[in-house]
Order: C-alpha cells, then sequence, then structure tokens
C-alpha cells in the first residue's frame, strides 16, 4: 500500500522490497558474527593473560581441566622413535617445513605431545629432517595449545606405517589412532629457551584481533544502512499534481 509523505509517495514494488528484505539480512547477519567473533577473539586474549599469571604442574588427572595458553611444567621422557611431523607449517618467515611433535611419557603412562618448534624441508622431501632427542627423564616448561587447524578440511590425512609419520593436519582421532586411549589432549608448546628444539617463535594463532572484527562488523552494519538508504531513496517519488488542479 503507498504511503504518502507531503507531496512525495513511498511505494515500493514487491520484487525489490523482497530483494532488499534478503540482503539486508545478510549484511545484517554478518555483521553480529562479525562481533560475535569479536567477542570469542577477547575471551581467547584474556584466557591468555590469566594462562601466564601461574604455573601448574600437568599430570594425566588435571591435564583434560586446565586451560588453554595455560603455563605448565611436566615431568617424563621423550620417546624419540615414535615422532611426527606436522606438514604445510610454514616457519615465521614463511619458508617450507615442518613442526616436530615429540611424544613425552609421564610416570603412569600417559602421553603429552610436545611441539618442539619449525624444522625446513630438505632439498628432497624424500629425505625427512634429523629430529632425535635424548629419552633421559627430564622436567618441560611450555604453554598449553592445541594441535593446528587449517582454515578448511579436505578429508581425512592417509596415516604412514612408517616413524616419523608426516601428518597434514591431522585430527584428534587421528593422533589418538596413532598414540593410543593413553593421549593426553592438550600439545605442549616447548619454552623458546628448552634444550632439544627447534625454531620456536610462539604467538596464539587468533587470526584477525578483535578490532579488526568490530572494524568488519561497522562495515557490514554501513552497508546495511547505505542499501535502507537507497531503497527509500528509489521508491519515494515525488506526487504529480492532478491536471484540474494546475493554473
Amino acid at each position: 500500500m503507498p504511503l504518502k509523505i507531503g507531496n512525495r509517495h513511498f511505494a515500493p514494488g514487491v520484487f525489490g522490497t523482497f530483494a532488499t528484505v534478503i540482503v539486508m539480512a545478510g549484511l545484517v547477519s554478518l555483521g553480529f558474527w562479525q562481533l560475535r567473533r569479536a567477542e570469542e577473539k577477547q575471551a581467547l586474549l584474556a584466557t591468555l593473560a590469566e594462562g601466564q599469571k601461574t604455573t601448574a604442574i600437568l599430570t594425566a588427572a588435571n591435564a583434560a581441566s586446565l586451560p588453554r595458553y595455560q603455563r605448565v611444567t611436566v615431568s617424563g621422557r621423550y620417546v624419540s622413535t615414535q615422532q611426527v611431523l606436522l606438514d604445510n607449517l610454514p616457519s615465521s618467515t614463511g619458508k617450507p617445513g615442518y613442526h616436530v611433535l615429540t611424544p613425552f611419557v609421564l610416570a603412569d603412562g600417559a602421553v603429552l605431545l610436545v611441539d618442539r618448534g619449525w624444522v625446513p624441508v630438505g632439498p628432497d622431501r624424500s629425505a625427512l629432517p634429523e629430529i632425535g632427542v635424548d629419552e633421559t627423564p627430564r622436567e618441560l616448561g611450555g604453554v598449553l595449545d592445541g594441535v593446528p587447524q587449517p582454515g578448511m578440511r579436505m578429508g581425512s590425512p592417509e596415516i604412514p606405517a612408517t616413524w616419523p609419520k608426516v601428518l597434514n593436519f591431522p585430527e584428534r582421532a587421528e593422533l589418538t589412532a596413532v598414540y593410543g586411549e593413553r593421549l593426553l589432549e592438550p600439545v605442549l608448546l616447548l619454552d623458546s629457551n628448552a634444550g632439544d628444539g627447534f625454531e620456536r617463535l610462539w604467538a596464539a594463532r587468533f587470526g584477525f584481533d578483535p578490532r579488526r572484527h568490530v572494524g568488519y562488523a561497522i562495515q557490514w552494519f554501513g552497508l546495511g544502512l547505505a542499501l535502507l538508504a537507497i531503497y527509500v531513496i528509489v521508491n519515494l517519488k515525488r506526487t504529480e499534481p492532478a491536471k484540474g488542479n494546475q493554473e
């Protein structure tokens, strides 16, 4: 039904209104999604800051309850013969290579995967890097995290039969299949000053920071407002005076 406003009338078409509503809903939805992502990233930053305040002693009993980015110490020994190389993980300067995951066995037999850092690929990928490590019992320090996750996953990786196993973004199920049910949930990012490690320039994997997400949200909401303004301007037309009223 047309709406008369002064000497103008607002009479949008059905198709134009329907299309505008659909696009507006999408833009507003994207804006709120970005705000939710900002809240999630802010919560991760708070978790990171909180985890650095104290150092917990990691055991099989408390491993599942400790938060991500918690600083911990743990006692046990490495198993050099059962290591994993995480493929497609570049260095801090973008060079191709692997992250070395080494199982660390606690006194009760539980297994914690320790990310000992990044190593480069050789001239030939068939020649894997030397990643051996002493199995003498020791205490390690580091920060808890998870295995790196891809932006998009295409199927399940094939698990090689030989060691070290080269895996491409394995999921928890694949790692459990390799190490058994005694595998603990988190991964320990080995302290950068600890021995028996490689390149370790750890940084929280947040992607965009919260402010970037808020900025994107404002852009989506702004596009929505612009679309609404265009919709109103296009459909608000001047009312032509009747011929009988013209002088």
